[in-house]
């Protein structure tokens, strides 16, 4: 019992370096709700009748649960919807809820895009992104684990920020490429140097993201893609997967993020408007390991 209280101890002084570092939060399911980073997406939807051009849409949620079993680990609540409109334009919209350790924020963004046919079967969309982010923090709480703060850290209790966003995407017929900057402008919050909280500022995240659909016959896809995302100062996060699609109603396959751990998917597609989506996550940083502590992540989507 004691030598579990140990573990326990150390794995929570692990977490809290790692998420006073952490910001915007990892999606395993990166290439199934891609509205929550790109702007770009929305409108480019498949249509329920089989259109490949965009103009569907689509309104869906994501749960993540990540090192569960450890207090205070980041729990993200995230909704999003996105819609064709006509005339080559999209909207969409995304709301995202993430309380972390000590930290609590909750960013909502509208998205408009513009197609660009440049090809019979190829579409650029390009994507802007308008939203606003209230943050707060309980600075009290960093004595719990021990953690010194900077006597001038004050002012970061909810305070409200705009915010804007721009990206792209490239959609062929059977591959697209994402580049997106979700939050360009820079804002308030607590930041951790040498174990010691203080003031910092909100780093911006780029993600580079990029997929392939190769048919192996006529019931089975094999689907890869890759997922970029850079951050200042930080180690560049990469995310490899791969899913076997069976008969376009199940998807099952793995993930590797570079230097942090190893996934499991599988989503179903329940009708032709439902798809249901689970993974499991074991990390492979310690001593998170010793505690046997997952991530797990939950997905719907519905094709409206």
């Amino acid at each position: 019992m004691k030598f579990n209280k140990y573990i326990v101890l150390a794995a929570l002084l692990f977490v809290t370096t790692i998420i006073l570092g952490q910001q915007d939060p990892n999606y395993t399911f990166y290439r199934y709700n891609m509205n929550l980073i790109n702007p770009a997406y929305a409108g480019s939807q498949d249509t329920v009748e089989g259109s490949t051009t965009g103009g569907g849409s689509e309104v869906g949620m994501n749960i993540k649960s990540q090192w569960a079993g450890i207090e205070g680990a980041p729990e993200t609540q995230s909704f999003f919807f996105g819609t064709g409109l006509g005339n080559n334009v999209g909207l969409g919209l995304s709301i995202i809820n993430d309380k972390t350790f000590i930290e609590n924020q909750t960013f909502i963004g509208v998205d408009f895009s513009y197609r660009l046919q440049i090809a019979e079967n190829t579409n650029l969309f390009l994507g802007i992104k308008a939203g606003a982010n209230s943050y707060s923090v309980n600075t009290s709480g960093l004595t719990t684990y021990g953690i010194g703060a900077d006597p001038s850290l004050t002012g970061l209790e909810g305070t409200f920020s705009p915010n804007v966003g721009a990206g792209a995407y490239l959609k062929g017929d059977k591959y697209y490429v994402s580049f997106s900057v979700p939050k360009i402008l820079s804002q308030n919050r607590l930041s951790q140097e040498n174990g010691t909280a203080q003031l910092g500022n909100n780093k911006v995240h780029m993600y580079l993201s990029a997929g392939y659909d190769i048919s192996l016959n006529s019931t089975l896809v094999f689907k890869p893609s890759i997922m970029t995302r850079y951050i200042e100062a930080t180690p560049l996060s990469l995310d490899f997967t791969g899913m076997l699609s069976f008969n376009n109603r199940f998807d099952l396959g793995a993930g590797y993020r570079y230097d942090e751990g190893i996934s499991a998917l599988a989503i179903m597609k329940v009708s032709n408007w439902l798809q249901m989506g689970y993974s499991y996550e074991f990390t492979s940083q310690n001593p998170l390991t010793s505690g046997n502590m997952g991530t797990h992540e939950l997905l719907m989507k519905l094709a409206l």
